[in-house]
């Protein structure tokens, strides 16, 4: 019997990528705090300044035989207010707006991917940023390394990283009848580094035309997801960005710092 997967039907898919691709609505909590920031530095420099002391001139006879010797008054101990403790929030840089250029730039306008599945999703990369598929074999796992990382395969000599793909893609869809269901037979290999996203079917080969790609045009979250095969309801992953969140230990949710 063939374990359900969360993506069964291909609208409920179609949402899932769409949610994936768009990104969620922030206010430019930079400009607004520096705004009540500089309001409070205002108002606190205006109360840490003391009022001026009154000044009295006196007026001394003139003398009359001997000079008197100058007299030096010890000028009174000015206790100034404590400045203003202004509680300083933290402020989260928003990120620049930018598409996947980088990928986009390197590709021709026709390009081949690899689409391979996990958990009943589609995924594909392409061609040029793909180092290898092997056959998954024993995996050694490592103490207190995140969930998502299954283990060290050995392939010639080579320690090779494996990434649950499931738990790194879609955390949110991982209960445990869907983890239990897995059956990894592959390892998609991320460029030249030493990691592979683990992957239960390989699909095809696929010749694509970048208008055919419904591009990523915004930083901040899943930044290794490139844009969606608009007709394959396919995530095109961005492997540069992905190698980079791998050796950060991020998620696929988390921002790059």
């Amino acid at each position: 019997m063939t374990t359900p997967t969360p993506f069964a039907r291909e609208d409920v898919m179609q949402d899932y990528l769409d949610s994936l691709l768009t990104p969620q609505d922030e206010p430019d909590e930079v400009s607004v705090t520096a705004a009540r920031l500089l309001e409070q530095a205002s108002l606190a420099a205006l109360k840490a300044v003391p009022e001026p002391a009154e000044v009295t001139t006196v007026i001394s006879a003139p003398p009359v035989s001997v000079e008197p010797e100058a007299v030096w008054e010890e000028p009174e101990e000015v206790c100034l207010p404590e400045p203003a403790v202004i509680e300083t929030p933290v402020v989260k840089l928003v990120p620049p707006v930018v598409s996947s250029s980088a990928l986009h730039e390197r590709l021709d306008s026709k390009f081949q991917a690899l689409f391979f599945e996990v958990a009943g999703l589609t995924l594909a990369v392409p061609l040029i940023t793909l180092g290898g598929i092997h056959q998954l074999e024993k995996i050694g796992p490592l103490i207190g390394k995140p969930d998502w990382f299954k283990g060290v395969m050995l392939h010639r000599e080579q320690k090779l990283s494996v990434v649950d793909t499931a738990r790194w893609v879609m955390p949110e869809k991982c209960n445990p009848s869907l983890i239990e269901g897995l059956d990894y037979q592959y390892l998609i290999m991320l460029g030249d580094s030493n990691w592979g996203l683990a992957s239960e079917k390989l699909v095809n080969t696929v010749t694509l035309k970048k208008d055919e790609v419904k591009w990523r045009e915004s930083s901040g979250k899943r930044p290794w997801l490139a844009g969606m095969v608009k007709q394959r309801m396919c995530a095109l992953i961005d492997v540069e960005q992905l190698i980079s969140m791998l050796n950060n230990g991020l998620g696929s949710n988390d921002q790059m710092p």
